[in-house]
């Protein structure tokens, strides 16, 4: 992956001047988000006045195994404002961002505005209070880069901001009715949002192995097995856009245990906005806690 950057740094070096105009063609703001669920809410507050490229966009493919191109090195050069998660989730990034320096260039930083850093739980998009402060940041970026228009930003802002409030609504009704059950996950993606629904999470050593790619202990993974087959928890929260042997045999014992089983994704799927991606996850996990565990 260094050395990937390192010959994408050449190459932007190597680009002609008009191949980073300051707007895209047809004089909108040129906004380039690392995630998809940011460049959403780039597009919601900023409607047709901004043309937004999300680089990871695809919740079928694993996130872990992203690589860069040529093209995301010149949508990133392009950009007059990026978006990007930080806490080391998206480092390639900040590689990308020193590659194509820009003086006019505004970079919304999640975790910064978040005060998550690097050795934090990264997926901080399910954390309901991140989401709206990246929205005020991205309004207050628009506003700078378009005064003309900054009226009309802080009008998109309310709507996302009272759309913000059906899931902080959510979260609220399903802590009282769920607050302290046993759930455990094949990996801390969803960890943010059970913390704030007052669940409690089983397992982390397991899930933060798994996040981070390195093999958990076998201690570990027969207190997981231990945990499903005893049902000394009532759900198991898998990441459905990683495939893993191990975690395809936890989904298997958990079925045999009759332990529902959710899946969620680290990319927001196509057709949909951001609140109602959570929401409808915060449904299902409703559904299968409210369910006979029998």
């Amino acid at each position: 992956m260094e050395r990937a950057v390192a010959a994408l740094a050449v190459l932007l070096a190597l680009l002609p001047a008009q191949a980073v105009p300051v707007r895209a063609a047809d004089n909108q703001i040129a906004v380039v988000a690392a995630e998809n669920f940011y460049g959403d809410i780039a597009r919601q507050i900023g409607g047709d006045r901004v043309s937004v490229v999300s680089i990871m966009n695809n919740p079928d493919q694993d996130p872990h195994l992203f690589e860069t191109t040529p093209g995301i090195v010149r949508q990133i050069a392009a950009a007059q404002i990026v978006i990007l998660n930080g806490a080391n989730y998206d480092s390639w990034m900040d590689k990308l961002l020193a590659a194509g320096p820009r003086r006019d260039r505004i970079v919304v930083n999640a975790a910064r505005l978040t005060d998550y850093k690097a050795g934090d739980n990264p997926h901080l998009w399910y954390d309901p209070a991140t989401m709206p402060m990246v929205a005020a940041a991205v309004a207050d970026a628009l506003a700078k880069s378009d005064s003309a228009h900054a009226a009309d930003y802080s009008a998109r802002l309310k709507v996302t901001l009272a759309a913000f409030d059906r899931i902080i609504r959510r979260v609220a009704q399903l802590k009282a009715k769920h607050s302290g059950a046993p759930v455990t996950a094949t990996e801390p993606v969803f960890g943010p949002m059970a913390r704030a629904l007052g669940l409690t999470m089983r397992n982390e050593r397991f899930q933060l192995a798994m996040m981070n790619d390195t093999e958990p202990s076998a201690r570990d993974v027969a207190t997981f097995e231990n945990d499903l087959k005893e049902r000394k928890v009532r759900l198991l929260i898998y990441n459905s856009q990683v495939s893993e042997k191990l975690t395809e045999r936890l989904r298997d014992i958990a079925k045999r245990a009759r332990v529902p089983v959710i899946g969620v994704t680290e990319t927001m799927p196509a057709n949909v906005n951001f609140q109602d991606w959570l929401l409808g996850e915060l449904d299902n996990l409703d559904k299968a806690l409210s369910g006979p565990n029998t």
